[in-house]
């Protein structure tokens, strides 16, 4: 896979400038980031995933695997709007101690799925059937995003094999401390239509340009995520429209998991703000923080190298300690 057209084009980029000109945030992202930071790049994308498609459940999924067969098992799960191509940077890394298993949750990245997964309970459940069918125990889950909210609820409510979650920058939290941008997809239908409208090129652009800071993706990366979400804007919108109903299904347990949790957050994230975090690990009973400074909603691509310390170091047994 290999690209050297830029994949949003003026159209995408024009359409990004619009929505990102009625976002206050852009502002201080825009203040505090480097040259180039949140566009795409013609860079080579180093991608070295073994990417594999296969019916499970009844849904077909792209996921990968790899790393060390004797580590410790780490489970990744795709972002929005990204897919499992943003864990390029830290997959060599974590793979030199760990075994590693990344997934496209149905309905985002490159998985098969639609209006029907568009809930914390569709993705926890889905998220079982996986672990089952590729036999997996004491896994670290790690959920960035979107991928935060499937873990959280399957922590919860799922007969779960989890040593550890490493969750953070997503949903989890009442009340939420959400950016402008969320609120628009939560709160007001002519937000969603415009996002529907706009379409994937400005989707995944905005979302760079508003989530970064350090990171500047390339060509086949950004590639992978526009061909991710073309067409399908329209159901993940909906995901935000029962984003406070979803949320209450996990918000009155968090007290109750005794799972050892690390949270992690972007400093800077301007679509669900620090504080959240902050919040987060005061209500778990056996969790830690990790705050990454001057890094954005996408803090495991602002800041990566770190990112991999973080995660490495906890599974190595500072989850124990929590």
């Amino acid at each position: 896979m290999s690209t050297d057209n830029d994949p949003i084009g003026w159209f995408g980029k024009l359409n990004a400038e619009v929505l990102l000109a009625t976002t206050p945030e852009y502002r201080t992202i825009r203040k505090a980031r480097r040259e180039g930071a949140g566009r795409a790049q013609p860079r080579p994308a180093g991608i070295t995933m073994n990417l594999t498609y296969e019916d499970i459940d009844g849904v077909k999924v792209r996921f990968a695997q790899g790393g060390t067969a004797d580590g410790p098992t780490v489970l990744l799960l795709s972002p929005l709007p990204q897919s499992i191509l943003c864990f390029t940077q830290i997959w060599e890394e974590l793979g030199r101690y760990c075994r590693l298993v990344a997934l496209d949750l149905p309905g985002f990245g490159r998985s098969e799925g639609g209006l029907e997964f568009m809930s914390f309970d569709a993705q926890s459940r889905f998220l079982e059937n996986f672990i089952r069918e590729l036999n997996l125990t004491d896994v670290h889950l790690v959920g960035p995003d979107v991928g935060m909210a499937a873990a959280l609820h399957y922590a919860i409510h799922r007969p779960h094999v989890l040593a550890s979650l490493i969750i953070g920058d997503g949903p989890g939290i009442l009340p939420t401390a959400n950016g402008s941008i969320i609120d628009k997809g939560v709160h007001s239908p002519f937000w969603r239509m415009m996002f529907q409208v706009a379409g994937a090129q400005a989707f995944v652009e905005g979302a760079y340009r508003l989530a970064c800071v350090n990171y500047s993706p390339s060509y086949d990366e950004v590639a992978d995520y526009v061909a991710s979400y073309d067409g399908r804007i329209g159901p993940v919108t909906y995901w935000f429209k029962t984003y406070p109903e979803n949320l209450a299904t996990v918000d009155p347990h968090l007290a109750e998991l005794t799972v050892p949790t690390l949270v992690f957050w972007g400093e800077l994230d301007q679509f669900l703000l620090v504080d959240n975090a902050h919040r987060l690990h005061r209500r778990l009973p056996r969790s830690r923080l990790q705050i990454f400074d001057h890094c954005g909603h996408f803090s495991y691509q602002d800041n990566a190298e770190q990112f991999a310390e973080m995660v490495l170091s906890w599974v190595a047994g500072g989850y124990l300690e929590a």
